[in-house]
C-alpha cells in the first residue's frame, strides 16, 4: 500500500522545511496545495520532493484540503499541517503503520498533542482522523475548523503528531469567514455553531461567546463538544462577573456525562475563589478519581488528573492552616512536574516556618 502526505499551505517557509524533515522517507508522493504564499514555501515544498499545485483561496480550509486529496494518486492520503512535526520515534511507528496496511482499514485515527508546559510534557491532546483510504471517497466539510465525517472499519493508531506553533496568524482570520458565511445565508451545523463560539471567546468577546454557546447547548450536537461548550460558557460568565452562571454552567455539563477531571477543577477553582475551601476540596479529590474523556475523541487535559488538583489541594489545605497534609500535596504535584515553579517555592515554603512568608501558590 502506498502513503501519500497531502498539505495546505501560505507563507509557511518559517516552519514548513522543519514538518517536511522529520516525516523524511515515509511517503510515497507529497502534495501540497498553496493557497497564495508571497514567500519561499513553495521552493521549500519542491526541495523535499513535493508536488505544489495552486488553489486559489477562497475563504473555505474544506475546499482547500479536499483540492489536495484530489491530486494525490496514493493508497491511503495522511494530512499534516506545516506547524506539526513528528518526533523520530513516531515516524518510526507511522512506517511500521505503512507497512502493515493491506486496504481492510477505512480510517486511522492518530493522537495530536496539541499544547504543553514549560517543561514539554503534553498539556491537551486529542484524537483526530489522519489517514484516511483515498478509495473510500470521504470529503473534507466546513469552510472553517474543517473535517472529515469517517465510516467504515477504522483504527486509532499509537502515533502522536506534534503540533508546534509557528509564526503569529492573521488575527480574527476565523471569525471573518464565518461572517462571511453568515452573511451568505449559510445554515451552520452543530459543529460549526460550537467553533463559532469557540472564535469569539478567544477573540475576548465573551458577552457574544455565551450567547453563541448557549445557542449550541440548545440543539444538537456531539456530547463532547456539550461538555466542552460548558466549560467555556463557564469561563465566559467569569470574565464578565456573573458568578451565579458561571457554577449553573459547570453544572450543566452533568446532563451529558458524569463529572469530568476538568470539570470538577473548575469547579474547585470556583469554591476556592469563594474561600469555601471545604467544598473546593471535595471537588479537587473528585478530578483525582475521575474518569476523562481519552477514549472518546475529546480534547484531554492529563494535569487537570493529577497536577492540578494536587496543587489546589495543596493551597486549600494550607489557607485552612493544615500545613502538614498541603505539603504531601505539593509534593505529590511536584511528582508530576518536577521543573514546575509554584511546586518550587512550594517546597521552600514548606521547608520555612510554616504559616509565614507568602503562603503557597
Amino acid at each position: 500500500m502506498t502513503l501519500a502526505l497531502c498539505m495546505i499551505v501560505k507563507d509557511e517557509e518559517a516552519v514548513l522545511a522543519r514538518c517536511l524533515e522529520s516525516v523524511r522517507g515515509v511517503f510515497d508522493e507529497i502534495v501540497v496545495a498553496d493557497t497564495g504564499s508571497t514567500d519561499k514555501t513553495p521552493e521549500i515544498a519542491r526541495a523535499f520532493g513535493a508536488k505544489v499545485v495552486r488553489f486559489p483561496w477562497r475563504q473555505d480550509f474544506a475546499a482547500a484540503r479536499n483540492f489536495a486529496f484530489s491530486h494525490a494518486r496514493s493508497d491511503y492520503l495522511m494530512w499534516l499541517d506545516a506547524d506539526d512535526v513528528l518526533a523520530e520515534s513516531e515516524r518510526q511507528k507511522l512506517l511500521a503503520l505503512k507497512e502493515k496496511m493491506d486496504g481492510g482499514v477505512d480510517a486511522y485515527f492518530l493522537r495530536y498533542d496539541a499544547a504543553f508546559d514549560a517543561g514539554g510534557a503534553v498539556t491537551m491532546y486529542f484524537y483526530r482522523e489522519r489517514i484516511v483510504r483515498r478509495e473510500a471517497g470521504f470529503r473534507w466539510a466546513g469552510a472553517v475548523h474543517e473535517t472529515i465525517a469517517v465510516s467504515g472499519k477504522t483504527v486509532r493508531a499509537d502515533i502522536a503528531v506534534t503540533h508546534r506553533k509557528g509564526p503569529h496568524r492573521e488575527r480574527g482570520r476565523n471569525l471573518k469567514i464565518f461572517a462571511r458565511l453568515f452573511a451568505d445565508g449559510t445554515k451552520p451545523d452543530a459543529r460549526q455553531k460550537y467553533y463559532f463560539a469557540r472564535e469569539l471567546e478567544s477573540s475576548g468577546l465573551y458577552d457574544a461567546a455565551a450567547a453563541a454557546f448557549e445557542w449550541f447547548l440548545r440543539g444538537d450536537g456531539w456530547r463532547e463538544d456539550k461538555i466542552g461548550a460548558c466549560r467555556e460558557l463557564a469561563r465566559c460568565h467569569a470574565a464578565c462577573g456573573r458568578q451565579r452562571e458561571r457554577l449553573a454552567a459547570l453544572l450543566k455539563s452533568f446532563d451529558y456525562a458524569p463529572p469530568r477531571p476538568e470539570i470538577c477543577c473548575d469547579l474547585g477553582a470556583l469554591f476556592a475563589e469563594r474561600h469555601d475551601l471545604h467544598t473546593a476540596i471535595f471537588w479537587y479529590k473528585l478530578a483525582v478519581n475521575s474518569r476523562d474523556a481519552a477514549e472518546s475523541g475529546a480534547f484531554v487535559c492529563p494535569d487537570h488528573r493529577d497536577y492540578i488538583p494536587y496543587l489546589g489541594l495543596c493551597v486549600c489545605y494550607d489557607r485552612l492552616g493544615m500545613h502538614e497534609r498541603a505539603r504531601r500535596f505539593n509534593a505529590l504535584a511536584k511528582k508530576c512536574k518536577p521543573y514546575d515553579a509554584a511546586c518550587l517555592h512550594n517546597e521552600q515554603y514548606f521547608d520555612s516556618v510554616l504559616g509565614g512568608g507568602r503562603g503557597a501558590n
